[in-house]
């Protein structure tokens, strides 16, 4: 299965990143091992997104900036509201980056 590096910016990919860094440069962890560890997580990241996560959210809010490269947009939105079956949040900057999954399989 083919995967995107891109749940590594997340924060909990970004812990893990310095938590692996750390055991390297301590040498609990070999670099390999490390590589290894951020490949499975990617793999995990994409299984559970795919298979596990059921819920709907409706996003709203103003425009600010967009980019399309390499198969890949950016949205920049202010002001913007999520909103699912039981809350609704108001956040005020959010960056949203969509990828095809179709490319996953190629």
């Amino acid at each position: 299965m083919a995967t995107f590096e891109l749940y590594r910016r997340s924060t909990i990919g970004m812990c893990l990143t310095e938590t692996l860094d750390e055991m390297v440069s301590s040498g609990t962890l070999s670099p390999e091992l490390a590589i290894q560890v951020l490949v499975q997580f990617d793999k995990s990241m994409t299984d559970a997104l795919e298979n596990q996560v059921k819920s709907k959210v409706t996003i709203k809010g103003h425009l600010h900036t967009y980019r399309f490269c390499d198969n890949v947009w950016t949205f920049i939105l202010t002001d913007a509201q999520f909103k699912n079956e039981e809350t609704t949040e108001q956040v005020g900057k959010v960056k949203i980056v969509a990828c095809d999954s179709k490319l996953l399989s190629q």
